[in-house]
């Protein structure tokens, strides 16, 4: 990303707690316009990251800037540029969605005329214009979910930080949250999504993955999919982890992942190895409906870098 575009820059962005690393020297950077997802499972420093661009959390060493300002040495400043989503977002239960919004835009000073208009689009993206008169208490996980980000979003933030926003939400409040995600991004706003979705990471533009603290790779998702060394098998069956076991340490096999209905291999040549691998698995008796080469995904990239060939290799 070209620096001068950049509203987020992290710069060697380092916690401990009790002598345990959280956060690794973390740097990186992200534009206006952008959506930046910091992906990983839980555990990998992501929540501590967050809190520490948001000024709720000073940095053992290392900085940041949100808009060009230092989050160490002017973090009000920095406050007044983003708006900071944790993972349990302080609704009002006994207010309504309407109530809710008002009252968060008075703490940020929006002006009746220009609440009423946002309110509105976001509610109208949200799919949640027919509930304004329903109290946050009575909302589903999904709903409130939705409701904290179009509280956080009220007054037009340049930057956005959302820690595990969909985490535990139904697939069409998800669809609905980066719905309304997509539709700032014209407004040049700068949103980082944490998430320990895998698949979710496909929606951001750039994403960092991240583990114990380290980044392991940051681009592209299609990049970095496409950097993934070798090839990806998928094998179907209803007995992953016994033909995972039977696998295991073959010669030419790197990593293997139990999918949905059966089995990922991250293997050195498809053409070679599914025929190989067939016989193996036919012989052993164990049932299996087919082997064949997928296109990788994420998840496949992230296994590979924490449990094979590619651990340890770094950005």
């Amino acid at each position: 990303m070209n620096g001068e575009s950049n509203v987020i820059e992290a710069q060697g962005l380092t916690k401990s707690f009790s002598g345990v690393l959280a956060v690794d020297h973390l740097s990186f950077s992200v534009g206006r316009g952008e959506i930046f997802g910091l992906v990983g499972p839980d555990g990998a420093g992501k929540t501590t990251t967050m809190r520490m661009l948001a000024g709720v959390m000073v940095p053992d060493s290392g900085g940041a800037t949100i808009a060009g300002f230092d989050i160490v040495s002017s973090p009000e400043s920095a406050k007044h540029r983003l708006s900071y989503m944790p993972q349990r977002f302080g609704l009002y239960e006994e207010l309504t969605i309407d109530e809710n919004i008002r009252f968060y835009a008075k703490i940020f000073g929006v002006k009746a005329a220009d609440r009423d208009e946002r309110a509105s689009r976001l509610l109208d993206a949200a799919g949640m214009s027919e509930f304004r008169d329903r109290p946050a208490g009575k909302l589903s996980g999904g709903m409130k979910q939705k409701l904290g980000l179009v509280c956080a979003l009220i007054h037009t933030p340049e930057v956005i930080l959302l820690d595990e926003p969909t985490n535990g939400v139904d697939p069409v409040s998800r669809r609905d949250f980066w719905r309304i995600l997509y539709s700032l991004l014209d407004r040049g706003v700068a949103i980082l999504v944490t998430t320990s979705y895998l698949d979710e990471a496909e929606r951001c533009g750039r994403i960092a993955l991240i583990h114990e603290g380290r980044m392991l790779f940051c681009d592209t998702p299609a990049r970095l999919k496409h950097n993934l060394p070798g090839a990806v098998l998928s094998v179907i069956t209803d007995k992953p982890r016994e033909i995972g076991e039977l696998l295991k340490g073959h010669d030419g096999v790197s990593s293997i992942m139990v999918v949905g209905d059966g089995l990922h291999l991250v293997v050195s040549e498809a053409s070679r190895m599914i025929p190989e691998l067939k016989e193996i698995i036919i012989a052993s008796g164990l049932p299996f409906e087919s082997i064949e080469q997928v296109a990788p995904t994420v998840e496949d990239l992230f296994f590979e870098a924490v449990s094979g060939d590619m651990k340890g290799a770094g950005k």
